[in-house]
């Protein structure tokens, strides 16, 4: 794809693997978007449970996907100009694994190439409560430039399913990463009325 944005997306093992799969269908409904893929093991796992779906149906909804061992992967270096990386769901793992550095897996390290090249690191934190340690490990990689983005839903929207629930949280990530959605539903004063 030429003139192409590129969206890398992280599924961890976190309770919430839809905000993945819902992330990944609503970029393919962008032109000029190109998805590509991090599916950890044990997000397999958590969506199979969640979801039902199983890790080809998944990997089926990317422009291109790899396995979180192949470190060796165009996304892990600098050079592959990712526009941004959003981790959906992020697990408590993942994120003070990247706050740490600790570049274990190609999750991991894309997330870490793509924070100091200083392009567009989101993470839907899918942990509660939050004890200080989190807490702190947030702060710091605020201070490394990520967004941290748990996915707390709005309800001015007056949703009437889970999964408008779920897209209202995306659609606040598609804005962060500049993949606005056209059809996103914002607050305007006097709606409510």
């Amino acid at each position: 794809m030429h003139n192409s944005r590129k969206i890398v997306v992280g599924i961890s093992g976190a309770s919430g693997s839809i905000y993945g799969l819902r992330l990944l269908e609503k970029l393919r409904t962008l032109p000029g978007v190109e998805t590509h893929l991090i599916l950890t093991r044990s997000g397999e796992r958590t969506a199979f449970l969640e979801t039902g779906q199983r890790a080809g149906e998944i990997r089926a909804l990317a422009h291109h996907h790899y396995a979180v061992e192949d470190i060796g992967a165009a996304i892990a270096s600098g050079s592959s100009a990712a526009d941004a990386v959003v981790i959906a769901p992020c697990s408590i793992h993942t994120m003070s694994a990247l706050a740490a550095g600790i570049s274990s897996n190609l999750l991991i390290r894309a997330a870490d190439v793509a924070l100091k090249e200083r392009r567009r690191v989101v993470l839907m934190v899918r942990e509660t409560p939050f004890h200080l340690g989190h807490l702190r490990t947030m702060t710091a990689l605020t201070e490394m430039g990520a967004i941290i983005a748990p996915p707390i839903p709005g309800f001015y929207h007056k949703p009437r399913t889970v999964q408008d629930i779920v897209d209202h949280s995306l659609e606040r990530v598609l804005d962060l990463i500049g993949c606005p959605l056209p059809e996103a539903r914002r607050w305007r004063p006097g709606d409510e009325a």
